[in-house]
């Protein structure tokens, strides 16, 4: 039996861009990749195949994407994909949610969050017990916003749990109301 072993997902952090020279698209003594290869025309399907075939090396493709998501490049080949194939990326970015970078936050890593993360972020912490402190420092907000986040997330939580008891009394009723009228007959 093989066991696969998977390494914790390293986020980029804001600000940080020392993956780069982890990148098999970074020009070096050894490796003379020619840097327009990854700005092709759209006409250019041999560039592009060659761009791809690089970023499919690359073990910062992920990081990559993320930075040219993040950062709005719109232009050339990033993370393996072309500016047409990343368009609908950008677009989605504000509701991307990945658990682990929530939890990469709730740690106490600086990276960027997409605004469906910050939320999971408010909710985690929340059922955490985060201090409104803490969640202040870790979405860079002032702790008054903090605790209004908390209150919002409070009140949206009562307010699930009372439709979730109405919806369950409303089935409950349903079926007694069904026994009524079918399990019983009618009187001769």
């Amino acid at each position: 039996m093989t066991t696969t072993t998977t390494g914790p997902v390293r986020h980029r952090m804001l600000g940080d861009h020392t993956w780069q020279d982890q990148a098999v698209c970074t020009p070096t003594e050894h490796n003379p990749v020619d840097p327009e290869t990854f700005f092709p025309g759209p006409e250019e399907a041999d560039k592009i195949a060659t761009a791809k075939a690089l970023c499919a090396q690359c073990p910062v493709a992920r990081t990559c994407l993320d930075a040219a998501l993040e950062g709005g490049d719109t232009h050339g080949i990033r993370g393996g994909l072309t500016e047409e194939e990343r368009e609908p990326l950008h677009t989605m970015l504000a509701h991307r949610l990945d658990y682990s970078r929530v939890n990469a936050i709730l740690a106490g890593r600086d990276i960027h969050l997409s605004n469906a993360e910050r939320r999971a972020v408010v909710l985690a912490g929340y059922r955490q017990g985060v201090p409104v402190e803490r969640l202040a420092r870790l979405l860079k907000i002032t702790p008054p916003h903090a605790l209004k986040l908390y209150r919002e997330t409070r009140r949206a939580i009562r307010h699930r749990q009372i439709a979730e008891n109405a919806t369950r009394a409303a089935t409950i009723g349903d079926t007694v109301n069904q026994l009524n009228r079918d399990d019983f007959g009618t009187a001769a």
